[in-house]
């Protein structure tokens, strides 16, 4: 039984935060550990189910207590440099933040946050993490939520 759990697929899971503030523009952070700017989130923790690490992230990176409301993308990504197992992304719906909010960075792995329109955004994010952001953007629009599948 042992040899079976070595064969296995692994995959890392995360899970991040869609906000926004009064003008529905969205808050991104700059990790200064990668090139692209992201959405508060991270890696869940052992023990912890996704929701539960979305509130602990945002509180950690960036000092919000946000009420982690619907899902609103699952996606598969895979084939990242610098990761070495394919990753499961949680994305919910964390809702509206004044754009002047007391934000607190975690100096240890963020350099900056900001709150982007839809269109400045998908020029800050990376490939895979922009599809999130549009599909993010359509599922709090129509409340249907969007699995996005791995692109070639």
């Amino acid at each position: 039984m042992n040899d079976f759990w070595t064969t296995v697929n692994r995959v890392i899971t995360g899970a991040a935060a869609y906000i926004t503030d009064e003008r529905g523009r969205v808050l991104l952070v700059d990790p200064n550990y990668r090139e692209h700017w992201s959405f508060p989130g991270g890696i869940i923790d052992a023990g912890e189910h996704p929701a539960q690490a979305c509130a602990r992230e945002v509180a950690e990176e960036v000092g919000l207590t946000v009420e982690v409301g619907a899902l609103l993308t699952v996606a598969w990504v895979d084939g990242l440099p610098q990761v070495p197992y394919p990753m499961v992304n949680f994305m919910f719906d964390c809702g509206e933040v004044a754009s002047d909010a007391p934000i607190k960075l975690q100096a240890e792995e963020l350099d900056d946050y900001g709150f982007f329109t839809v269109e400045e955004a998908g020029r800050l994010l990376a490939d895979h993490a922009r599809a999130r952001l549009m599909a993010a953007t359509a599922a709090r629009a129509s409340g249907a939520i969007a699995y996005l599948p791995p692109t070639a």
